[in-house]
């Protein structure tokens, strides 16, 4: 089963503290208490984020998935700790090889997607879930910039919280759970947004994963996103963003619910 989500709809799936996406294709992951080597395993999602491109998966030298379609999230694959190969083959003449590291208990995401220049190559990048405890009425979010465009910057109810985040960068931030507006603009601009506004709703105590795809001179933008729950650790509700990769605003202040930004 492949199955593509909208951010909105992704946020009301309940998961296993332990997954990383909301769909499954190739073989199910094993128990984890069949076997110490599966306990050890890390777990690999795969998330296809190249427009119009139906591509083939391998890991290891084992084909995993054939004619997978953009937006389409697989796994995730349980896989022994060290190097793995993945390959990607598809139209268009479409290759990429990626080796990745896989630490034991370790959760990620490895996204096929295409560089800010228009007509590059694809390109795969790897992002680790955030997987720290959360506190009560918080949801986690990882946005990545995974599209065809310029450095952009995130928007969040009105107010810009990730910005120039350039392509193949992501950030993090822990916010209220619940409803968000969302939107994607270039870097320094307020208007004509590249993607949205999207309302969004998330759910408490989750992490959820968002890849932007596309470009948006054909009108092929679009978001990809899964979530998995999160332990919870007790603490107060957050008034400041922190960033999740070198080159993003630090620590941008935030308005919670009921307060100012401090």
């Amino acid at each position: 089963m492949k199955v593509v989500l909208s951010l909105a709809a992704c946020a009301a799936l309940t998961l296993a503290p332990s997954a990383v996406a909301v769909s499954a294709t190739g073989p199910a992951p094993a128990p984890a208490a069949r076997s110490a080597s599966a306990a050890a395993a890390g777990h690999v999602a795969i998330v296809q984020a190249v427009p119009g491109a139906s591509v083939d998966v391998a890991i290891d030298g084992e084909n995993v998935e054939s004619g997978v379609a953009a937006g389409e999230v697989l796994g995730p694959y349980p896989l022994s700790p060290g190097s793995h190969q993945v390959d990607f083959t598809g139209s268009d003449g479409l290759e990429q090889v990626a080796t990745l590291e896989v630490d034991a208990g370790s959760n990620q995401d490895l996204v096929l997607h295409l560089p800010a220049s228009v007509g590059g190559a694809a390109v795969v990048t790897s992002y680790s879930t955030p997987e720290e405890p959360i506190g009560p009425d918080k949801s986690r979010v990882l946005v990545a910039h995974t599209a065809t465009v310029a450095p952009a910057d995130v928007n969040v109810d009105g107010q810009v919280v990730f910005a120039n985040i350039a392509n193949g960068e992501f950030a993090t931030a822990d916010v209220p759970s619940g409803e968000h507006v969302v939107a994607l603009f270039p870097t320094g601009q307020d208007t004509d947004p590249i993607l949205g506004p999207l309302t969004v709703d998330l759910a408490p105590q989750t992490v959820t994963m968002v890849y932007a795809m596309g470009n948006p001179d054909d009108d092929s933008m679009s978001l990809i996103a899964h979530s998995a729950d999160l332990a919870p650790d007790g603490s107060v509700m957050p008034t400041k963003i922190g960033t999740g990769s070198a080159g993003l605003a630090a620590d941008v202040s935030v308005t919670p619910f009921g307060g100012p930004p401090s």
